[in-house]
């Protein structure tokens, strides 16, 4: 991970203007080198093997290898911070979610029409990411994280779930951002269905969020999906706030539920893992287990603080199995969480949970 030094980045794009355009805006900064740049990902990976980025720029769309197949090969050989930069994430969730699922740290999207004027005015956003993307510490994904199980065995095993559940005494809490996408997926497909009810703040863009459920759903034995105003929080099933808006718990007698409400951002975000955690804490207390996961910043710390002081269990992703370690780190510098866990072992920790 690049330090006093200029982060080196790579682009590979088909398009010669985008190549020429980027390489100018990323090159006015001073802390930014752009070391080389590729029209596809077979010249890239030859260049690359010469010297190597800290992080990579990718379009979707280029010959003889699409980007996305491009990063699941380099994650899972040499894992590298990675942002997709594509006019293709304008246009819907799924070649965003693709892209995140392979590992990218980010997601960049270029107009398509004044393109050169467009990529000068975002450059700035563009190099935030990319300085987020030279912290980060992307991994290879668990194999068995990646295939998934046959739909039918996933929604065979799912059907105990929904059976004459009465009560929802015990409620767990996540909250994550940056590297979340892929974390969160490993944690959910572990799961059994008769796991405690789960609600989930994933820092992510609005529109994104029902799609990004809908594909763990299909590819985990419980139920995810994206939280309804008034959703009932029950075993077997995990919630997942809607971008652009707040999540919290409250409680009606034995039974949980959440309230997705608008407000403004906090910690800069919306959804906020403070929120969602504030109010896990004021409505289960010592009956909630809450998990904070890899992400940049610090959202969720105190809320996490709040948490154990009402007595919840509390548990910070360990550093080393974490994308990017920011909100963790903050999270045990407050004495927030009681220990760490690695990514691997947050599943079976939330199933003894929920056995008690």
């Amino acid at each position: 991970m690049p330090s006093a030094a200029q982060i080196k980045v790579f682009i590979v794009d088909d398009s010669a203007l985008v190549r020429q355009v980027l390489t100018a805006c990323l090159e006015s900064h001073p802390g930014i080198q752009v070391i080389g740049q590729a029209a596809d990902p077979l010249f890239a990976l030859e260049k690359m093997h010469k010297q190597w980025p800290d992080v990579l720029v990718l379009d979707v769309e280029m010959p003889r290898m699409d980007g996305i197949t491009f990063l699941r090969k380099i994650m899972a050989e040499r894992p590298t911070p990675a942002i997709i930069c594509s006019t293709l994430t304008e246009a819907g969730a799924a070649v965003t979610l693709d892209a995140l699922a392979a590992g990218a740290v980010g997601v960049f999207t270029k107009a398509r029409l004044g393109l050169r004027e467009s990529l000068q005015q975002m450059s700035g956003d563009l190099i935030r990411q990319i300085e987020i993307a030279a912290r980060s510490q992307p991994r290879a994904m668990p194999r068995k994280a990646v295939e998934a199980p046959p739909a039918a065995a996933v929604k065979s095993e799912r059907a105990p779930a929904v059976v004459h559940l009465t009560t929802t005494d015990r409620v767990v809490a996540l909250g994550t951002s940056t590297g979340g996408t892929q974390a969160l997926e490993v944690v959910l497909r572990q799961l059994p269905v008769d796991c405690p009810g789960i609600v989930i703040v994933q820092h992510m863009p609005e529109k994104f969020t029902a799609a990004f459920a809908q594909r763990l759903d299909s590819v985990c034995a419980i139920e995810v999906r994206e939280a309804r105003h008034m959703d009932r929080v029950r075993p077997g099933l995990a919630l997942v706030a809607p971008g652009g808006r707040h999540m919290q718990l409250k409680r009606s007698g034995a039974q949980y539920f959440v309230e997705v409400l608008d407000g403004p951002p906090v910690n800069r975000h919306r959804p906020s893992v403070d929120v969602l955690f504030r109010s896990v804490a004021r409505h289960a207390g010592h009956n909630a287990l809450g998990v904070i996961m890899t992400g940049m910043g610090d959202d969720g710390a105190r809320g996490l603080l709040s948490m154990r002081e009402a007595g919840a269990r509390t548990v910070a992703q360990d550093e080393a199995s974490c994308v990017v370690f920011g909100m963790p780190k903050e999270a045990l510098r407050l004495g927030a969480a009681q220990g760490t866990e690695s990514l691997q072992g947050i599943p079976r920790l939330i199933e003894q949970y929920g056995r008690g």
